[in-house]
């Protein structure tokens, strides 16, 4: 299992490289695998964790989650505070390693990307399940949406 917190949690103090192998495990996700999935990765390998922009510790966060070649990861809001081009960016490396078979746990608040990304959604208030079903009808029916959540929906 590999978990992507929403605060990332990257070591600062360690390079790129370092983070990504300080943990690896032996399986498919190797650094060079990490690195073609996210391409600014491998352009800062030598920068200190805490060099990077906020986009690029959350690409250093799922790439050090998949270098111990999980076969569930859970995705902490992984969109929260990016800018729409990263957000885009991300939800299409996650669409890549869905596609892989990677199982996934997604908690987001960016309500369309979840459910784009996903094939059933759930939503929770206060810890209660107020709806399950599958993503698709959910995304289709903008009434139910607007009405089981408290927050805007993106309009990506």
């Amino acid at each position: 299992m590999g978990w992507i917190p929403q605060e990332r949690d990257i070591f600062p103090s360690l390079t790129v490289k370092e983070n990504l192998t300080v943990i690896a495990r032996p399986g498919p996700w190797t650094l060079e695998r990490v690195y073609r999935l996210f391409p600014r990765l491998d352009e800062r390998s030598g920068n200190m964790g805490n060099q990077l922009s906020g986009g690029e510790q959350q690409m250093l966060a799922i790439g050090r989650a998949l270098m111990l070649n999980p076969k569930l990861l859970l995705l902490d809001e992984p969109f929260e505070g990016l800018a729409p081009n990263l957000v885009a960016e991300l939800e299409h490396a996650i669409g890549l390693m869905m596609a892989e078979g990677i199982a996934m746990l997604l908690v987001e608040q960016h309500v369309e990307a979840a459910l784009r990304l996903s094939e059933n959604a759930v939503v929770l208030e206060r810890g209660r399940v107020t709806h399950a079903g599958p993503s698709a009808g959910l995304m289709q029916d903008r009434a139910l949406l607007e009405s089981l959540i408290a927050i805007p929906t993106d309009r990506a």
